[in-house]
């Protein structure tokens, strides 16, 4: 009976101790307690299913243009302009990694059709038109419906190029509306950091947008350069143009464009349910370097002048810090570093 009542006592006393474990906070547990958990969880492997539609992946060139809505300063629009010319150039001396590098993963993205098939061309990213509307011709407080209101006036007063549907040397339009601090969009914030859909003007096309977070909810939209609103907390990286709204745009630019042109039209590459799927780059959460782990953007390189974070050489001297992209070739989440 004592034999019996001390192994009572052991049990209860494990009983105590695993209880007392659970009520810390998530927060004061080492990291490296977190990572262990996270490698024994074994996940399924993810694949983005390719459902036949059309794709912006498989024409010669693409060109971007731009709907700069309310106030952004020039030094901000050169920041963008110079991300989206490095999507389709090399960055010349610094070599890779680079914007162009990235881009390239996307041209993995093929139709099943002849038609659909880029023949092994590159898909050539250009600058296309800008308009600006400081004015906030829509207001202040936008819906999410307003944006496809913005890139059809501006298409129909001729401020931008009208999508065509067979031109000479295969060219595509895409749209993206870009969206300042001082703007408020539907579900900004709550839900999305940017989005991406498609109308009709003689032909479908695809446009997208995305909002600057600097002054409404950079843990949410401006992460690694701002502290999280949720989940592990570690320092923010110091943003690699110095503006941490924008380089956080850079990010989502990146993402939602990715998701435009390999799902364009709700029935390219993508997981899950369509209305809510799974794309390109946000099938790779939090991801932007080599050992990324919730909390952690991973490995990346530092700018030794500034410790600026980034893992992208751009044109005219820039860097910046982009998402890893689910690659069709590995099917896997690609980092460039």
């Amino acid at each position: 009976m004592a034999v019996l009542g001390s192994e009572k006592i052991v049990i209860h006393f494990l009983l105590i101790c695993m209880a007392a474990l659970s009520t810390v906070d998530s927060a004061a547990r080492p990291l490296f307690h977190w990572r262990k958990l996270f490698a024994l969880v074994e996940e399924e492997p993810l694949v983005l299913q390719y459902h036949n539609g059309s794709l912006l992946t498989t024409t010669p060139i693409l060109n971007l243009h731009l709907i700069w809505y309310g106030n952004f300063t020039s030094a901000q629009r050169a920041i963008v302009a110079d991300f989206v010319q490095s999507l389709g150039m090399e960055s010349g001396k610094q070599g890779s990694p680079s914007v162009f590098t990235w881009w390239k993963t996307i041209e993995a993205y093929r139709g099943s059709a002849p038609s659909q098939i880029n023949q092994g061309q590159p898909l050539i990213r250009r600058l296309g038109k800008q308009k600006l509307d400081e004015a906030h011709s829509l207001g202040k407080s936008l819906k999410r419906s307003d944006i496809a209101v913005l890139v059809k006036s501006a298409i129909q007063y001729g401020a931008l190029p009208p999508p065509e549907k067979k031109k000479s040397n295969g060219e595509v339009e895409l749209y993206l509306v870009l969206t300042s601090e001082d703007v408020m969009v539907e579900n900004f914030c709550s839900s999305s950091c940017g989005f991406h859909g498609s109308d009709i003007a003689d032909i479908e096309y695809a446009y997208a947008w995305v909002g600057n977070s600097a002054t409404q909810c950079p843990g949410q939209c401006a992460w690694p350069f701002h502290q999280p609103i949720y989940g592990p907390q570690s320092p923010p990286l110091l943003p690699p143009n110095g503006d941490v709204g924008i380089d956080g745009v850079i990010i989502n630019i990146a993402a939602t464009i990715a998701g435009a042109v390999t799902n364009p039209f709700k029935s390219g590459y993508f997981q899950g349910d369509a209305a809510a799927p799974l794309e390109a780059v946000s099938a790779c959460p939090g991801m932007y370097g080599s050992g990324a782990y919730p909390g952690y953007a991973g490995q990346l390189l530092v700018d030794e002048t500034t410790g600026a974070s980034y893992n992208a050489y751009g044109v005219n001297g820039r860097t910046f810090l982009l998402p890893a992209m689910w690659d069709p070739t590995s099917r896997s989440c690609k980092t460039l570093v």
